[in-house]
């Protein structure tokens, strides 16, 4: 029995690393584009962070504009 939850413990895992496709976490379609006034492209996390306080209302001076406003303000620049 124990060999048997080990199991199913490894194909549980492994479905998850051939998982394609990701649910939509972040509402301004994704982070592809967008980078810091240094150039360099935010990690998932920072990305997630960022938009995580824009939707939260944690950027104060920013409440009521939309998300990309809002990301602008936080030093993200959506590069062509």
């Amino acid at each position: 029995m124990p060999r048997f939850a080990v199991l199913i413990l490894f194909l549980l895992a492994a479905c998850d690393v051939f998982e394609t496709s990701r649910p939509a976490e972040l509402t301004s379609g994704d982070m592809q584009g967008w980078r810091f006034a240094s150039g360099k492209t935010p990690s998932r996390a920072e990305y997630a962070a960022m938009v995580a306080a824009c939707q939260d209302g944690a950027v104060a001076h920013a409440r009521g504009t939309p998300l990309d406003a809002c990301l602008a303000d936080l030093g993200l620049k959506h590069a062509p």
